[in-house]
């Protein structure tokens, strides 16, 4: 034992003498670890300080050091008299509406807030030109003022002075928004906001019965007051039929923090891709690096080193450029939150100064060094088994079979820890699982589609051309560069043809097969007694249309069979429910896009117990069956009904659809507006124009959505995303080419054996680059027919059965990606070989 440490040292030493050479040979291997470590660190990094500085200006993002949220109704006295006994309590109201001009020439969807004098109780509110906010919303003469989000302005061709109408009530412009303070936990709008004041709001006549509108009390509390949390808690004691929905500012905009720890997920686990598959990169330069040194191999050990000095020594060294490349990884994660904090800093809320995430970077540098160890321990293993006569007249370690099983357990034992730390770190662990599972399913089947392609290479005819005969020859041969070159494209053409459909047919969906489906508009806030002159005008309108309305309530599930939702392990896909307020409604018939497909629909003059459909698929996801309850408030109200029967909802024809159906008693003398929508597919872009005018100028409290602005606004926030998903993407196919390059300049040495041996034969230049080329052109075509074999059906499986949607084959993503591989190969393959051609034949043939 004690002769141990000195081994360590002397082999350290030895692999700090070799690295005075440089990192020649070594250039891959730094590029594919900087690359996956570098993505890994950025994304986990920009999470966190997102994510961090949510929680640090938690009192200022969400406006108070608590926030009640009341749907469709205000606090009654009690309840209003106990927000006042906490402190300061500021109130807004928020709601959809349309904005028109006062001559109708144009008009726009809008989400309006109306605040109170108290506004903001944290943070500063700023606008352009600057000015008091309270001065800004203050009456003048018949008209308020207002501030408008910029997007708003330019889209009416609004300036400050300009009147605009809402409801009952004239407006002018005073500015614009340029700091919200507490925009980021209201979440995500699909209109521009203006601001106005409350009494503005209360003049305009959009607050009806059954109007859907928000309302919202922050509190700052008071010197002495009890915790947050205890609040909440004695809220929910005092209070549990009030319906509301309690935040604290510890989880200011938990929406916004779990969407993007998902996409973050997301990105870390394309970024691991990327990591992994410059694995392969690490392990191909391994071999070639240890190749390129068998002759001071084969010296250590005739000079009496034993092989495990040998292995530590090429292990120093491998560990020590891994370093390197983790720290160059390193400075790019570190350097990502104070870049991303300029690009989003409008967006969300990111520190702008300079912070390092020690976490972040840490995970990073686990990956790094794992991936390192488990693709590095093999080809060391093969170095340490082969004798010092081999490696003298050897050309390399080509035809080793697997090392010594400690050097197996190795690279499994990391390749195990590699797995449980994705998995332990992981936002959504099954997600994670069957990331893993996939990605050693991709490594199995390729490295199976590698030996079908030599497989058949081996069977085919003789052909009768020279360079073609030697080109399928070389696929097939020991030592070929078949199983690399197509493991390591493989993966990223497969994650990018995946990519690149669910993009494509999401896209198409959006802009295509939804929007022809669809209806034409949703109106909603329409009373009980607009009913009748609203259906007489669309009939004049669109004498074509289709108009279907129903009745519409908001509720927020609180209980399944008595038991508190919040309380309960809800799977991810199914959370959605549970968030928030739901839109629900009663019918007596069963209503179109639906299908029962367990139970019974209810009698058209049922009077019993309260009754519910739930959707089918929602249902599974939250471990719903019939006769189980649900428990819903409703204005202040707890309903209880029993689960009659399923319905399968047709959500991709976007009409009116409803999660929960109730038995028409069970709201019985309960205030409601309703919802319709007008489906007139005949109607041209200047047909809905009209229609739009038309309904704003006779019904100024109902608001008019066009579904197309409302998919457009979605496409656009696909692209945007997508942006970020084809970044990770192009990461992972950078590093595939990283290690094609790493596979070719591995495979050099035996390609420049066999060069010179043919030229030697008589072989011309131009023969071998035909050879070269064919080789290169066929392990191409091979690799993108699977990557398109592979990518298609992962695509169509994300489409069709997560998402729901139509999936279908896009040829130009077919085309890009047998231009990219052939390029690849063809182009790599050819810049590596063309230094091989030029090889003197004197020195190889001295050695054979």
């Amino acid at each position: 034992m004690a002769a141990f440490p000195a081994r360590l040292f002397l082999a350290f030493r030895l692999a700090l003498r070799e690295m005075r050479g440089g990192l020649r040979g070594f250039y891959i291997f730094l590029a594919c670890i900087a690359l996956g470590t570098g993505a890994i660190a950025a994304v986990n990094s920009v999470s966190s300080a997102i994510t961090r500085s949510i929680a640090a200006q938690g009192t200022t993002l969400l406006g108070g050091d608590l926030r009640f949220e009341l749907n469709n109704r205000e606090a009654n006295a009690e309840e209003r008299a106990f927000l006042d006994g906490l402190g300061t309590v500021a109130v807004s109201t928020g709601l959809r509406s349309m904005a028109r001009l006062p001559e109708g020439a144009d008009q726009a969807l809008v989400e309006i807030k109306a605040v109170d004098a108290l506004y903001p109780l944290y943070g500063t509110f700023k606008a352009t030109p600057d000015q008091p906010l309270p001065q800004a919303l203050a009456r003048q003469g018949d008209a308020f003022g207002m501030v408008a989000a910029p997007l708003l302005l330019d889209r009416l061709d609004l300036k400050t002075g300009d009147r605009l109408l809402i409801g009952n009530t004239a407006l002018i412009v005073k500015g614009s928004i340029e700091t919200e303070p507490d925009s980021v936990s209201e979440g995500f709008g699909f209109a521009p906001k203006i601001i106005v004041s409350r009494e503005a709001l209360q003049a305009s006549g959009l607050i009806d019965t059954g109007s859907l509108v928000e309302h919202a009390y922050k509190v700052r509390l008071k010197q002495g007051a009890p915790t947050p949390a205890a609040v909440e808690e004695q809220a929910k004691r005092d209070f549990p039929d009030a319906g509301w929905s309690i935040r604290t500012s510890e989880r200011a905009a938990p929406n916004l923090t779990e969407n993007i720890r998902r996409f973050s997920q997301f990105l870390t686990l394309v970024g691991l891709t990327a990591l992994i598959v410059g694995g392969v990169g690490v392990a191909n330069a391994v071999r070639a690096f240890l190749d390129s040194k068998r002759g001071v191999i084969a010296t250590l050990k005739c000079l009496g080193a034993p092989s495990a000095v040998v292995v530590m020594v090429y292990l120093f060294q491998i560990l020590l450029v891994c370093i390197i490349g983790i720290a160059a990884g390193l400075v790019i994660g570190a350097l990502a939150p104070w870049i991303a904090g300029y690009y989003l800093a409008q967006y969300l809320p990111i520190p702008a100064d300079f912070t390092l995430y020690p976490r972040s970077l840490a995970l990073a540098t686990l990956f790094g060094l794992l991936t390192t160890f488990a693709f590095a321990a093999m080809p060391l293993g093969n170095a340490r088994q082969v004798p010092a006569t081999a490696l003298f007249r050897d050309q390399g370690f080509d035809r080793l079979k697997l090392p010594a099983w400690p050097y197996v357990a190795a690279a499994a034992l990391a390749i195990a820890a590699l797995a449980g730390l994705a998995i332990f770190t992981a936002y959504d662990r099954r997600l994670a699982m069957i990331f893993l599972v996939a990605m050693a399913g991709s490594f199995i089947v390729l490295r199976l589609v590698a030996l079908g392609v030599a497989a058949l290479a081996r069977r085919s005819p003789r052909l009768s051309s020279p360079a073609l005969r030697l080109a399928v020859g070389n696929i097939h041969r020991p030592g070929a560069l078949t199983p690399s070159v197509i493991l390591s494209l493989g993966l990223g053409l497969t994650l990018l043809v995946t990519l690149s459909l669910i993009d494509g047919n999401l896209r198409r969906s959006l802009t295509g097969t939804l929007s022809e489906r669809a209806p034409n508009f949703f109106f909603i806030d329409i009373q009980r007694d607009q009913l009748d002159p609203f259906r007489a005008l669309l009939a004049r309108e669109s004498p074509g249309g289709t108009v279907t309305e129903v009745p519409m309530l908001r509720g927020r599930i609180l209980a399944f069979n008595g038991q508190d939702v919040t309380k309960m392990q809800v799977p991810p896909e199914g959370r959605w429910v549970l968030r928030g307020d739901r839109g629900l409604t009663y019918a007596t018939e069963l209503p179109r896009n639906s299908t029962v497909t367990q139970g019974q629909w209810w009698p058209a003059d049922y009077k019993g117990e309260p009754l519910v459909s739930f959707s089918s698929q929602e249902a599974e996801q939250l471990g719903l069956k019939l006769g189980d309850t649900v428990t819903v408030n409703i204005l202040g109200r707890n309903i209880t009904a029993k689960i009659a029967n399923f319905r399968k909802l047709d959500w991709q024809s976007l009409s009116i659809n409803f999660v929960m159906v109730f038995s028409p008693n069970t709201f019985a003398g309960a205030p409601h507006g309703w919802i319709a929508t007008l489906t007139d597919h005949g109607a041209s872009a200047a047909d809905e124009a009209r229609i739009m005018r038309s309904v704003t100028q006779a019904f100024p409290t109902i608001t008019s959505v066009r579904v197309k602005d409302a998919l457009d606004t979605v496409n656009e926030l696909v692209g945007q995303l997508a942006v970020a998903i084809r970044a990770a993407a192009a990461i992972a196919l950078i590093s595939s080419v990283l290690v094609l390059a790493g596979a070719l300049a591995a495979g050099n040495r035996a390609r420049t054996h066999d060069a010179v041996v043919l030229k030697t034969l008589g072989a011309t230049r131009a023969m071998l680059i035909r050879a070269f080329t064919y080789e290169y052109l066929l392990l191409g075509l091979a690799t993108a027919l699977f990557a398109l074999l592979a990518g298609s059906v992962a695509g169509w499986y994300v489409v069709s059965q997560v998402m729901k949607l139509p999936s279908s084959f896009l040829p130009i993503v077919a085309l890009s990606t047998l231009v990219i591989a052939l390029v690849m190969t063809i182009g790599i393959g050819l810049a590596g070989t063309w230094r091989v051609l030029g090889q003197k034949a004197a020195p190889v043939l001295r050695e054979l």
